[in-house]
């Protein structure tokens, strides 16, 4: 079997060239696309949760609209690093006011991460968006679109990403696959897929990790590379919890235990993976209504483990309110 490629970072290496290369988003990359073939666009707002193509749209727009030599005329610059207003100050406005480079009439700044812009730089860099729209369109990307300003979101034509759909992760799985000359099973594939969660970048690092471990790639090898629990590990946990027993409830616990311990599971991929299969408890084990009120304590925990909580504590109180169910009747 011939080696996989480890040089080199395959999210980088696969990532998308050109806004036609991209999979997924069929309702953002078809307005990006007529965008650069006019040579228009207004300020943008990508705004989405991590790995849904954010970034690759702006790059990719970027080499549509300007060609060949695209970085004469795109900027990136990440909030999270640069975030005071200073920056905005300096860097952004010695950028935005100088003369653009080639046929286009603009060039672009893309601000990743803008929601970490803080109150004040936010405020400066509406300003600059007014000031100098004429030379350069701002192209903000943001996790959380509520935590950037309304003088600017009405500013800009805003793009709501999505999670990718199983579907495009595989067919990009597939393709990086096919490049790298990596066998990667079925089971393999499915598992990927669950504990990617439609994040085709954590999917892309997932698949590098697995074939560094072993080629082929198997479900066995997934298992041991991947830091967030799979699906039919929580589900094996929770069916213990459910049946309302005090041997079971400490047999819950143990798998709990080893979640953290053995795979290196955070408290929130937990949460995270007991709220994706909760949908999925057959009724005659939780009723309907009362899955309602698991989700609403569900919030709860999210919460205290924002603000601290203890990882194991939370979890095991999630696992005691299942088995209570079934001990005082549903």
């Amino acid at each position: 079997m011939t080696e996989p490629s480890t040089s080199g970072i395959w999210v980088e290496k696969y990532r998308p060239r050109t806004l036609s290369d991209m999979v997924g988003q069929e309702g953002i990359v078809p307005l990006l696309t007529a965008y650069a073939k006019q040579k228009s666009l207004p300020h943008l707002m990508f705004a989405g949760p991590p790995g849904t193509g954010k970034t690759t749209a702006a790059l990719a727009l970027a080499r549509d609209l300007f060609g060949e030599e695209w970085r004469q005329s795109f900027l990136e610059l990440n909030a999270s690093d640069e975030r005071g207003i200073e920056t905005v100050r300096t860097t952004i406005k010695e950028y935005a006011r100088s003369a653009p480079i080639g046929g286009v009439g603009f060039k672009l700044l893309f601000l990743d991460e803008a929601d970490n812009l803080t109150a004040e730089a936010q405020a400066s860099l509406r300003r600059m968006m007014e000031r100098y729209s004429t030379a350069c369109r701002f192209i903000l990307s943001c996790n959380y679109s509520s935590r950037v300003i309304d003088p600017i979101q009405s500013r800009c034509a805003v793009f709501r990403f999505h999670a990718y759909s199983p579907a495009d992760v595989r067919k990009q799985l597939e393709r990086v696959a096919r490049g790298e000359k990596v066998e990667v099973a079925e089971p393999a594939y499915e598992a990927i897929l669950v504990a990617a969660d439609g994040d085709l970048r954590r999917a892309t690092n997932l698949l590098q990790l697995t074939a560094t471990y072993a080629n082929p790639v198997t479900l066995d090898v997934v298992r041991r590379a991947a830091t967030i629990p799979l699906r039919d590990e929580v589900e094996e946990m929770l069916k213990l919890a459910l049946t309302g027993t005090w041997k079971d409830f400490m047999a819950a616990r143990d798998r709990l235990y080893r979640l953290f311990t053995e795979r290196g599971a955070s408290g929130e991929d937990i949460l995270r993976a007991i709220h994706g299969y909760l949908p999925d408890i057959p009724d005659a084990s939780v009723p309907p209504e009362r899955k309602i009120d698991l989700v609403d304590f569900l919030g709860e925990i999210d919460f205290r483990l924002a603000m601290g909580g203890s990882e194991r504590l939370q979890l095991e109180t999630v696992l005691a309110r299942l088995s209570n169910l079934k001990a005082h009747g549903t």
